[in-house]
C-alpha cells in the first residue's frame, strides 16, 4: 500500500510552487491591509476555517447530536461556507475532497459519488431525512444526486460504510445526509434578511445566480424563499482537447421552507423544493464526444435528458421533551422525480422514453434515556409509484410499468458506556421490501407479463469509541452488516446500460449482503486535527450484470445474477495541521482495492475480477494562509490521482468512457482565495487547473475543465 512514485515526484515537483504563489499572495494583501493581530478565537472554527473539522456537531452517524471526534464512524461534513469557498458547482461535486470518494461524472449534467467502492443505489442520499432513493435507481453511476442544489444547503454529512441499521436497504458505500437552510433572520422578533450570489467559470462556460429571502414576522414564524438559475455552458477542457460540444445544459431550482414553533422545544416544519434540468445530454454516446487517449467516440446525434424532481414534507420535531421519550420526529413527504430521455440514433431513427416515480414517505424517530442506555427507535415506510414509458415499446419504458415498490422498516439502536473511556453503539434493524410490476416485457418472448416479489432481512451493528488520550485521541471500531433488496431496476429494466449494452428484465433475485469491519483513529488539539481508518467490507450475492450472448438492435443483451461474492477494502487518511495561527497545511490520501466474481461471457464460468470503476491511489496536499483581519483567505491545493488500471472486463469494454489500459493519472494545481470587502459584501476568486492539465475521473464520459478561472459574489442584506 505504498503511494506511487509518480504521485510523490509530482507532489515534490508541484509544492515549491504552490508554496510560492501563496507566500506572494499573502504578502501582498498583508502588506495592503497593514496586517494586525492575530483573532482571540480560534481561526478553524469560522468562516474561513480550514475544512477538516472533528469538532463539528453531526447526527447521521447515530441519528442523534454527535462530535465528529466522538463518532465510531469515519465521517465529515462539508458546510454551505465550503460550498461557496470551494465554488462547487454541484451537490456530487461538493464531495470530491472527501478522502476516499471518487466523483464520477458520465457528462456535465451528471454526477455519482463512488464511496467505498459503490455508487448509484448501493449509496443512500437523504434530503431533510427523507430518501432521495427509489426503486427504479439503476445500477452503477446515476444522475439524481444532481438533483439537488447545493447552494440550498445549510451542510453535508458523509457517514462512510454500512449504514442499513439506521437508513435500511441501499446503505453500502455510505450515507450522505443534506440539510437544507432555514430561516436565518432569527428568532428575537420581527426580522427580515436574504443574499444574492452569482457565480461564473471561464472553464464551464457558465453562470449561476442565486436569490433567497428569509422572513421572521414574529419569535414563533420564520420562512424562506429561494431561486437558483443556473446556465451551463460547453465545457473547455485541458489541451489539447479543447471544447467539448454539447456538453452544455440549463437548470433552475427552486426551494421554500416555513417554521412554526409550538413552544422552545416543539416546531413544525413545512418545505417544498422543485428542480428542473432541461437538454442534458449523454455526449459520450453521441458523435460530439471528444476521444481521449483511445476512447471511441458514440454514433447517436442526440441523447438528451430532460429531469425534474419536487418534494414537499411536513415534519414535527421535538426535544428535550419530559417523561419516557425525550425526543420525537416525524415525516409526511411526497417527492415526485421524472425522467424524459430523447435519442435521435445514426441512422435519423428517434425515440422518447422516461418514467414519472411518486414517493410517498412516512416515518417516526424517538429517543428515550433509560438505564440501559440512550435508546433510538422508530419506523419507516416508502411507497413507490412507478409509470413507464416509450415511443418503441407499448408495454414499458426503461422500467417496468404500472409498478408499485414498499420499503418497511423497524430500527432499534442503543448507545452506551461501559466505564469511563469505552462507548458502545448497538443496534438491529428489521427491513422488508415488496415490488410488483404489471407491464413488463418477457425478455424471451417479448409479451407482457407482471412481476411480484418480496423480501426481508434483519441486519445488525456494533461499534464502539475508545479513549486513549482524553479529548486528544479516539480509537473507534465496528462490525456492521448491510443489506440491499432487488429493485425495479434490477427486476424489471429494459434499456440502455454501458457502451453498446442493453440490458433486459431479471427475474428471481435475491437480496445482496454486506458484513463490513472497521477500525481507525482520530485525533485533535489546538493545532491539528487527524482522521484515519482502514476498512473491509465482505460482498456476498452481489447482483451484477451478465451477457447472455443475444444481440438485441445492434446491442449486446446483458441479464442480471446474484452472481458476486467478493470484497472491498481500503485505507482512508486526512488531517490539517497549523504550525501558525494565520498557516494550516491539510491534505488526504486514499487507497481501496476489491475484487467481485463475475461472468464476463456468456458462459457459465465465473472469474475473480477488479471491482468495477476502482478508485485509483489518490490524494490531496494544501496550504493556507488566514488574514489577522478575518477579511482575507487564500489556498493552494495540489490534487493527485494514479492511473486507474485495475479493470473488470466490463470496464474494458466501456471504450467511450474507459481509454484503453485505464484512465491516464493526474495532477491539478488550484489556487483559491477570498475577500470581504464590505461586512455584507464576499468576492471569492480562484484559478483551478493551473497548469491546464487534459484529465478525467475514472469511468466519466467526458474530461474535466482545464485552465479556469471562478468568480463568485455574495451580498447579504
Amino acid at each position: 500500500m505504498r503511494m506511487s512514485r509518480r504521485i510523490v515526484s509530482s507532489l515534490f515537483r508541484s509544492a515549491p510552487a504552490l508554496a510560492a504563489a501563496l507566500l506572494v499572495g499573502a504578502r501582498s494583501v498583508a502588506q495592503d491591509t497593514g496586517g494586525g493581530a492575530p483573532p482571540e478565537h480560534d481561526p478553524l472554527a469560522g468562516r474561513t476555517a480550514p475544512r477538516f473539522v472533528l469538532d463539528e456537531i453531526l447526527v447521521t452517524a447515530t441519528r442523534s447530536t454527535r462530535t465528529g471526534f466522538s463518532t465510531p464512524y469515519s465521517s465529515d461534513a462539508v458546510d454551505a461556507s465550503l460550498i461557496l469557498d470551494r465554488s462547487y458547482r454541484t451537490t456530487p461535486e461538493a464531495l470530491r475532497d472527501i478522502p476516499g470518494v471518487m466523483v464520477q461524472k458520465t457528462s456535465h449534467g451528471q454526477g455519482s459519488p463512488f464511496i467505498r467502492g459503490f455508487t448509484g443505489f448501493r449509496n443512500v442520499f437523504l434530503i431533510d431525512g427523507v430518501r432521495l432513493n427509489n426503486s427504479v435507481f439503476r445500477d452503477g453511476p446515476n444522475q439524481y444526486w444532481n438533483t439537488v442544489d447545493p447552494l440550498s444547503l445549510d451542510r453535508l454529512e458523509i457517514v462512510k460504510g454500512p449504514s442499513s441499521v439506521l437508513y435500511g436497504s441501499d446503505a453500502i458505500g455510505g450515507t450522505v445526509a443534506a440539510f437544507t437552510k432555514t430561516p436565518y433572520s432569527g428568532r428575537a422578533g420581527a426580522g427580515v434578511g436574504g443574499r444574492s450570489l452569482y457565480r461564473f467559470s471561464s472553464g464551464e462556460r457558465s453562470h449561476v445566480w442565486r436569490g433567497e429571502v428569509s422572513v421572521t414576522p414574529s419569535d414563533t414564524v420564520g420562512a424562506l424563499v429561494g431561486l437558483s438559475l443556473k446556465d451551463f455552458g460547453d465545457v473547455e477542457a485541458g489541451s489539447p482537447t479543447g471544447r467539448q460540444p454539447n456538453t452544455g445544459y440549463g437548470e433552475y431550482d427552486a426551494d421554500a421552507k416555513a417554521e412554526f414553533w409550538l413552544d422552545d422545544n416543539a416546531r413544525l416544519v413545512f418545505a417544498h423544493q422543485t428542480v428542473r434540468q432541461n437538454n442534458v445530454p449523454r455526449t459520450h454516446r453521441t458523435v460530439f464526444a471528444k476521444p481521449f487517449a483511445g476512447t471511441t467516440v458514440g454514433s447517436d446525434l442526440r441523447r438528451d435528458l430532460d429531469q425534474e424532481r419536487r418534494l414537499t414534507y411536513v415534519q414535527y420535531h421535538a426535544d428535550a421533551l419530559d417523561g419516557a421519550v425525550d425526543a420525537v420526529h416525524l415525516n409526511l413527504s411526497w417527492q415526485r422525480q421524472l425522467e424524459t430521455r430523447g435519442r435521435i440514433r445514426g441512422s435519423g431513427a428517434s425515440d422518447t422514453q422516461g418514467f414519472e416515480v411518486g414517493s410517498l414517505g412516512v416515518w417516526a424517530q424517538l429517543a428515550s434515556e433509560t438505564a440501559l442506555g440512550r435508546l433510538t427507535y422508530g419506523v419507516e415506510w416508502y411507497r413507490d409509484f412507478v409509470d413507464s414509458f416509450s415511443s418503441r415499446n407499448p408495454i414499458q419504458g426503461p422500467v417496468g410499468d404500472d409498478a408499485v415498490y414498499d420499503l418497511v422498516g423497524v430500527y432499534l439502536q442503543d448507545e452506551f458506556e461501559v466505564g469511563e473511556r469505552t462507548a458502545v453503539v448497538l443496534g438491529g434493524r428489521i427491513n422488508y421490501a415488496r415490488a410488483s410490476a404489471d407491464r413488463v416485457q418477457d425478455p424471451a418472448t417479448g409479451s407482457r407479463i407482471s412481476v411480484r416479489d418480496s423480501w426481508s432481512a434483519a441486519v445488525g451493528s456494533l461499534r464502539l469509541t475508545q479513549t486513549l488520550v482524553p479529548d486528544r485521541l479516539n480509537l473507534f471500531a465496528g462490525v456492521s452488516q448491510g443489506f440491499r433488496a432487488p429493485n425495479l431496476s434490477d427486476l424489471t429494466r429494459l434499456d440502455s446500460a454501458r457502451t453498446n449494452e442493453i440490458e433486459t428484465p431479471s427475474i428471481g433475485l435475491d437480496p445482496e449482503r454486506f458484513l463490513s469491519y472497521e477500525i481507525g483513529l482520530k485525533t485533535r488539539g489546538p493545532r491539528w486535527a487527524a482522521q484515519a481508518s482502514y476498512f473491509y467490507t465482505d460482498i456476498s450475492d452481489l447482483i451484477i450484470r451478465t451477457p447472455t450472448g443475444n444481440v438485441i438492435g445492434g446491442e449486446s443483451e446483458v441479464t442480471k445474477l446474484n452472481s458476486g461474492d467478493g470484497f472491498v477494502q481500503g485505507v482512508e487518511f486526512g488531517a490539517r495541521v497549523r504550525p501558525h495561527p494565520q498557516w494550516t497545511v491539510f491534505g488526504h490520501l486514499a487507497w481501496i482495492d476489491g475484487e467481485v466474481d463475475t461472468f464476463p461471457t456468456s458462459t457459465a464460468a465465473a472469474v475473480r475480477e477488479p471491482l468495477s470503476r476502482l478508485m485509483p491511489l489518490n490524494g490531496q496536499v494544501g496550504l493556507r494562509f488566514d488574514h489577522p483581519s478575518e477579511r482575507f483567505w487564500i489556498e493552494g491545493a495540489l490534487t493527485l490521482a494514479d492511473r486507474a488500471d485495475r479493470l473488470s472486463s466490463r470496464d474494458i469494454a466501456d471504450t467511450s468512457r474507459i481509454p484503453p489500459g485505464g484512465t491516464p493519472g493526474y495532477e491539478v494545481l488550484s489556487i483559491r482565495s477570498g475577500w470581504r470587502l464590505r461586512d455584507n459584501i464576499d468576492l471569492t476568486v480562484a484559478l483551478e487547473n493551473l497548469t491546464d492539465a487534459n484529465y478525467r475521473v475514472h469511468g466519466s464520459g467526458q474530461n474535466e475543465p482545464g485552465r479556469s478561472l471562478v468568480v463568485g459574489l455574495e451580498i447579504t442584506f
